[in-house]
């Protein structure tokens, strides 16, 4: 994963990108509303969010068992990949 930028991580999966958009979407989301959202399978879901934390993209706080993730605009990349999106939204 080192060797990888965080365009490859991201853009190298369409699940993760549709994660990805899901909770920039949602603003904050737990796995099960991502899972509705995405229709992909909780395991895979849980993958994705994982890596995404990982690269820096997505933030995790937890209240107890419950995880909630949401986008990390503290990472200007971040940022620079919301404009991508919206751009190519349009």
């Amino acid at each position: 994963m080192k060797d990888r930028s965080i365009l490859e991580e991201l853009f190298s999966s369409k699940g993760r990108i549709r994660v990805m958009l899901a909770v920039f979407r949602l603003g904050e989301a737990n796995i099960s509303r991502v899972v509705r959202e995405t229709g992909l399978h909780h395991s895979i879901v849980a993958r994705h969010l994982r890596k995404l934390v990982e690269v820096g993209l997505l933030e995790e706080r937890r209240y107890g068992r419950i995880r909630l993730f949401r986008v990390n605009y503290t990472n200007p990349k971040t940022i620079v990949i919301r404009d991508l999106i919206e751009a190519l939204e349009e």
